[in-house]
């Protein structure tokens, strides 16, 4: 017998509570499992199975490399596949603890889960009241007594980011505090997801609707990201500036601060002209940005290369093939309120080649200043 497991997640507790709480008492015969890193700390990870009625057991796991999510990690399919031989659960729900991301876990599950689990979706709980809160929050976890382990470098923008765009389900909370520009943000960071209310109906159907993570992983690549569109509405904006001349690395450095202060969320790609086989992620949130190599673009890839890249990466660079560059391209997507549109896209021009520097070509282009070494190459 297979046992459904739903990954429910997100910082926002209250939100993720009553997700719970509602497949609990919908679902007959689902069981909850949480794993409590807040005692991480002294040691242990603190493990809680509960149903409708409340707590069935409960336990604690030691640390793994004093990583408090590797002992998440390695505590968890154990106990589902538990679950799945007692044979009387008919839905596992995965309540992840604050920063945990959905994502390492969906994987874990679905890698793991042989013929016992089935990974039947992900579902990321949000009070849409606390988004552009959370999303403008740049303090480390630690600062926020968040972290998952003493090296966890992640923000709170970051990670709240990741959880939210990477679920195709997301579950509000409706404590009547959000308004119409909370709706209109949430919309436009994440504009494919299934939005429900936590106490609906709806919620166990959704959780029974099919995960595959290998797609998810696929919409989350920097080359084939599934990106908001453009939009305007209730004072928030989306703005999507694509272009294929690459960037002179030295003044879009000297820009980096302005523009990842310039929305709340911005991601995509793009390439540098000192660079120009690279593909270069772009990910920012809560003012801090990361700067990623995400590996070659295809179109420095030689032809028998291509049968080993994913069929969804050739179809996506297909779309924006360049007769000139291939797949190389500048797409960056800006989400915020108050979003200055017009000063943005000069900002981000005027960080482009200018037309004596483009002529002069990619050996010419190689001469530029390297800005991004440091970034791009640190030493160790």
């Amino acid at each position: 017998m297979t046992l459904p497991v739903v990954i429910v997640g997100g910082l926002h507790a209250d939100a993720r509570r009553a997700a719970v709480d509602q497949l609990l008492a919908t679902v007959p015969g689902s069981v909850a499992l949480h794993h409590d890193l807040a005692t991480a700390a002294e040691g242990t990870v603190r493990r809680v199975v509960r149903d409708a009625s409340g707590p069935l057991a409960s336990g604690e796991a030691p640390l793994v490399n004093d990583c408090a999510c590797c002992a998440l990690r390695e505590d968890l399919v154990p106990e589902l596949w538990r679950l799945a031989e007692g044979g009387l659960t008919r839905l596992a729900v995965v309540e992840l603890w604050d920063s945990v991301e959905p994502r390492a876990m969906a994987e874990v599950v679905a890698a793991h889960g042989g013929g016992a689990l089935a990974l039947t979706n992900v579902i990321t709980a949000v009070d849409p009241a606390l988004v552009l809160a959370y999303l403008a929050n740049g303090d480390d976890l630690a600062e926020a007594g968040l972290a998952a382990a003493a090296t966890d470098r992640r923000t709170v923008g970051d990670t709240w980011a990741r959880q939210l765009e990477y679920a195709p389900v997301l579950a509000l909370l409706d404590g009547g505090e959000a308004d119409d520009e909370d709706g209109a943000l949430l919309a436009q960071l994440h504009p494919t997801a299934r939005r429900v209310e936590t106490g609906s109906g709806e919620l166990a159907r959704l959780a029974f609707a099919g995960f595959d993570t290998e797609a998810a992983a696929a919409a989350q690549h920097p080359a084939c990201a599934l990106l908001p569109q453009e939009a305007d509405e209730a004072g928030v904006s989306t703005l999507v500036w694509h272009r294929h001349r690459p960037f002179h690395p030295e003044r879009l450095y000297q820009a980096l601060e302005d523009l990842c202060c310039a929305a709340a969320r911005s991601r995509g790609r793009f390439w540098l002209a000192d660079r120009p086989d690279t593909l270069l992620a772009w990910d920012a949130a809560g003012g801090a940005l990361c700067v990623e190599n995400s590996g070659p673009w295809l179109a420095s890839l030689p032809d028998a290369a291509w049968e080993m890249v994913p069929a969804v990466r050739r179809a996506a660079a297909a779309l924006s093939w360049h007769p000139e560059h291939g797949d190389c391209c500048q797409h960056l997507v800006f989400t915020s309120p108050g979003l200055d549109r017009e000063g943005l896209e000069r900002l981000l021009d005027s960080c482009l080649l200018t037309d004596a520097e483009y002529t002069a070509g990619r050996e010419g282009w190689k001469r530029l200043p390297a800005a991004f070494d440091a970034l791009l190459d640190p030493v160790s």
